[in-house]
């Protein structure tokens, strides 16, 4: 599993951070169980209440997240890309990658890249945060997110250097 060797994830005291999600409509179980996840790390960590917009597929989450970025401290894009038999795959993971990491640079916003791609259903159910799934990507892409939305305050001058987690 991807995540090994990852580290402990630590939600962020983030009062006053302002987050976004962007999750996909493909994959609708573990998507919503992903944006469940991230709407239960940005809770812990005392934000805003995220706004939260659905778009058709992975295609779309960098330009919706870009215009959500505008006005928000932290964006999540979450979705899921299952391999199938033809190299639509590559492309779109691509695609994404690329297109979140764009975002991030030309915005100076922090982006949660909560987008599984993965070879089966089965890897991803592991990774969507489920009772026995072995990662919870939702939370830790939230966590993320919120933790460099604070990291980016604090370079800014914005925020105190004292950064807690709960």
């Amino acid at each position: 599993m991807s995540g090994e060797g990852s580290p402990r994830v630590r939600v962020p005291h983030a009062p006053g951070v302002r987050p976004a999600v962007a999750a996909i409509r493909w994959h609708a179980e573990l998507v919503d169980r992903m944006l469940r996840r991230a709407l239960d790390a940005a809770e812990q960590a005392g934000t805003a209440e995220p706004r939260v917009v659905r778009v058709p597929g992975s295609m779309e989450l960098p330009v919706v997240c870009q215009q959500l970025a505008h006005d928000h401290d932290a964006v999540v894009a979450l979705g899921v890309v299952i391999r199938g038999g033809t190299p639509h795959f590559e492309y779109v993971c691509e695609s994404v990658t690329s297109g979140l990491g764009r975002v991030s640079l030309d915005e100076a916003t922090a982006v949660g890249n909560g987008v599984l791609t993965v070879d089966t259903r089965e890897q991803a159910v592991q990774r969507a945060g489920f009772e026995d799934s072995v990662e919870d990507k939702g939370f830790e892409a939230m966590s993320a997110a919120l933790e460099t939305a604070l990291v980016l305050r604090e370079l800014r001058g914005d925020y105190s250097s004292e950064r807690g987690f709960l």
